[in-house]
């Protein structure tokens, strides 16, 4: 192609794949494959040592896979990524990079209810701990800092109330800590919001969702922007001290921006084995192939629910950056100008038993805990992904008792109306 700068769809149809070399076929293929044949043994050694790119074994790398890695990275603005089974799995092989015992990191508290656990809890197993705070003022993390913070972590948007984070505010004091920001843009896409070019040092998604887009493949991703100087700190040794499994390799100085990168698959996949699976792989790029047509769809569906929501009688309050009065209007103007996303949360009157009645009720709507479908989605987060915290846990999460979610899917805008419209009058 052109050495010229492509336009976001055209990306999203090209990037990272070319035909087939052994047979023409323009469709990246599965290489269902374990492993993979050396030349001899010096280019086997060569491949160990970390000298020649290749492919040894699939659960460091798989020619799929990496497809899929540098179209998810170009779509970014990364320098790499590195995918990964879940979203859970990109987050644990992403602060893997960096933390120790003892080291800790600040995260928002308007998270996915999974990731406050795994954060406040699993990862606590590690010796790692975390601190929330209030993303909503982002003076919050420069309050709460303390020297063993690494990192600060945010979701662009949040899950499930679709806060916005002031990304650019939240880079400057990560910059001026000297520290890591990581941004979870599962709810946004690359195509809503680039938060590399807000400042972000790392991305995380659940491919599982929008990039995949239909319901059909687990998956996560982590890209690195290539700008985090991990030599500036002793807080990062792991990438700038020698590396006894390679010999005494330091991955900063011999890979420079592609550090974080490389160590993913030779250190973080190798050890804690997370790999994505090759047919995942292939279906999440082809999501991605549509992911600009599906995007405004969803968008345009979900301003159209959100509106009709916010005049119904039963109810009390509509978290969607994209209705006049929200308190996040500015900030999504100024980091989702495409529109703020799909999925999006509302309060009903009669509290709790209101929420279950109404996910029960609906016909179009599935109940279920995923978003990011073809399909239009509902969940009740009390009952079902948050209901492992605390009351006063979920209302800090946005997902107080009478809170229901929606991911608001491609079907047409009228029959999803229509839908919540007799589920909410059958209560």
């Amino acid at each position: 192609m052109a050495n010229r700068p492509f336009g976001f769809e055209t990306r999203a149809i090209h990037a990272g794949a070319t035909p087939d070399p052994a047979t023409g076929a323009r469709s990246t293929p599965i290489y269902q494959t374990t492993a993979y044949v050396f030349d001899d043994v010096d280019h086997a050694a060569s491949l160990f040592n970390l000298q020649t790119y290749g492919y040894i074994y699939s659960r460091l790398t798989n020619p799929t896979v990496a497809v899929l890695e540098e179209r998810i990275a170009n779509l970014e603005g990364g320098r790499g990524a590195i995918c990964v089974a879940s979203g859970h799995a990109a987050q644990l092989l992403a602060f893997f990079t960096f933390m120790e015992p003892g080291a800790s990191f600040l995260a928002s508290n308007r998270l996915y209810g999974g990731s406050l656990t795994q954060f406040g809890r699993t990862f606590a197993k590690f010796g790692w701990s975390a601190g929330f705070v209030d993303m909503r003022d982002p003076d919050n993390f420069r309050r709460a800092l303390t020297p063993e913070t690494r990192a600060i972590f945010v979701e662009s948007v949040a899950n499930p109330g679709g806060e916005i984070a002031d990304l650019e505010a939240i880079a400057r004091i990560a910059d001026e800590a000297g520290i890591l920001f990581i941004v979870d843009n599962t709810m946004a896409s690359p195509y809503l919001c680039r938060p590399i070019e807000w400042g972000a040092h790392m991305v995380v998604h659940s491919t599982t969702k929008f990039l995949g887009g239909h319901g059909n493949s687990m998956g996560g991703a982590v890209v690195d922007s290539g700008r985090f100087d991990w030599s500036k700190s002793p807080k990062y040794a792991t990438l700038t001290e020698p590396e006894p499994a390679y010999h005494g390799l330091r991955f900063h100085e011999t890979f420079g921006d592609l550090a974080m990168t490389v160590h993913g698959h030779a250190v973080g996949l190798r050890d804690l084995g997370p790999t994505m699976a090759p047919l995942n792989a292939f279906l999440t790029i082809t999501g991605i192939e549509t992911l600009p047509l599906r995007m405004e769809r969803h968008v345009a569906n979900a301003q159209a629910v959100a509106k009709f929501l916010a005049g119904h009688e039963a109810v009390s309050w509509v978290s969607h950056a994209g209705l006049p009065g929200s308190p996040f209007q500015a900030l999504a103007a100024k980091y989702l100008p495409k529109g703020v996303g799909p999925v999006f949360t509302f309060g009903l009157r009669g509290g709790y038993e209101a929420g279950v009645r109404l996910v029960e009720r609906v016909e179009l709507f599935s109940h279920l805990a995923n978003v990011g479908d073809t399909r239009s989605l509902i969940i009740h987060p009390a009952s079902t992904t948050h209901r492992q915290l605390t009351e006063e846990q979920q209302t800090a999460a946005g997902a107080g008792p009478e809170v229901v979610r929606l991911s608001v899917g491609l079907e047409t805008a009228a029959d999803l109306i229509e839908d919540l419209r007799q589920a909410l009058a059958a209560g």
